[in-house]
């Protein structure tokens, strides 16, 4: 009997030294998105990474075999960049695969610095899936038209045109995985130092569908090519209006839902494309800061519903070793100095709006001086450059 009692014991003691391993794996691969240092990563179980990721289980298994080169890109050369975008998402009308965020993170774990670079949706850009040129926002959904499912690959290009910075790797969210994750964490809590007002973006007419846009308001948006109207589209309302219509916050601390972090980093009209852009950088560092404590990692139900919100609604292109990996790395980087930068319509934003382009065109952003060399040279130096002062919540 003291021998099965033994035995009993020692499976008991086995068991739990399985389920710590276990635990341990869940919230060391913890993952994606809105990161910082190169990710915030993840480990559930091997349907929901695959949805996420394009590696499979075995090559992460052989990628820990000692001995087996398990670098990640970039990291041989001190810095590691990821870019990072946000939509509304798939098959929803309004321009659901149009990148409204597009974010080029870097970071040097070896010297305790990470950066962030916004580009501005209406930078216009080559868009290679279509070989032409468009506003930057439509080069994801170029790439996934008719199921080429190349989004990710050709925002790659255009970023790393753009900033002159190889891209290693990219991950896109929508905005249901986005207001989820907020949720999961419990919330994100921000100090304002006055009250923060959207009024008129919720509001705007849109071409009328027959989802969202239903209200006729007898107006049509036109679209005109050598002075003659070539097509016009009625434009109608949301009678359910995002965000409550008039989107508003309180001065002062107090902590943000998903559905209000999502108004938040959204709201651009009665600002501008480029505030928005700064409010999404200070977001996304206190999701970062939150998925990463330690009372967010040790809550089951908390690393549980990040995981649903992640699994359907976020997509990358690292394998599984690489989340890992890029995990292990920050967890080795204390207090990371942010050096960040938003491209903005000014001498020291890099960019322009030239007035002499087609109506059709629209609203467009071209970089000052004709090419990218300015831009490539902040981009390049951004670690050493002093931190852009007016990116924190006013």
């Amino acid at each position: 009997m003291a021998y099965l009692g033994n035995n009993f014991d020692a499976r008991e003691k086995n068991k739990e030294k399985f389920y710590k391993k276990r635990w341990f794996k869940i919230f060391v691969v913890v993952v994606v998105i809105l990161l910082l240092g190169g990710g915030i990563f993840a480990w559930k179980t091997g349907s929901i990474l695959n949805r996420i990721s394009k590696g499979g289980l075995l090559q992460s298994l052989v990628k820990n075999i000692p001995g087996v080169s398990n670098e990640l890109k970039g990291e041989k050369e001190g810095r590691i960049n990821v870019l990072l975008l946000g939509m509304r998402g798939e098959n929803i009308p309004g321009g659901g695969l149009l990148a409204d965020t597009i974010i080029v993170a870097s970071i040097n774990s070896k010297e305790n610095k990470a950066s962030m670079i916004s580009i501005p949706r209406d930078l216009y850009v080559n868009n290679p899936a279509w070989g032409n040129k468009t506003k930057i926002n439509a080069v994801y959904a170029a790439g996934e038209e008719n199921g080429k499912k190349q989004g990710l690959e050709e925002m790659k290009k255009v970023a790393q045109e753009v900033t002159g910075l190889p891209i290693h790797y990219a991950a896109s969210i929508n905005f249901a995985g986005f207001k989820q994750l907020i949720d999961a964490i419990g919330g994100i809590e921000i100090t304002l130092e006055k009250p923060f007002e959207e009024s008129l973006q919720f509001n705007e007419p849109h071409v009328c569908d027959s989802r969202v846009f239903t209200v006729p308001t007898g107006k049509f948006e036109i679209k005109k090519r050598n002075g003659r109207i070539t097509a016009q589209y009625p434009l109608c309302t949301n009678p359910n209006k995002e965000c409550g219509g008039n989107f508003k916050l309180p001065a002062g601390k107090q902590t943000l839902n998903g559905d209000q972090a999502l108004c938040y980093v959204r709201s651009r009209v009665t600002s501008s494309d480029f505030e928005r852009a700064k409010r999404q950088q200070i977001v996304i560092q206190l999701v970062k800061d939150k998925m990463l404590s330690v009372g967010t990692l040790t809550d089951f139900s908390k690393v549980n519903a990040m995981l649903n919100a992640l699994g359907d609604n976020v997509r990358m292109d690292m394998q599984l070793w690489e989340m890992q990996k890029g995990y292990e790395l920050y967890k080795t980087a204390s207090n990371l100095q942010i050096y960040q930068r938003v491209l903005e319509n000014s001498e020291e934003g890099l960019l322009y709006n030239p007035t002499d382009m087609p109506k059709e065109v629209g609203y467009i952003l071209l970089p000052i001086g004709g090419n990218y060399d300015r831009i490539h040279e902040m981009a390049k130096n951004i670690f050493t450059l002093p931190a852009q002062s007016d990116i924190k919540p006013k």
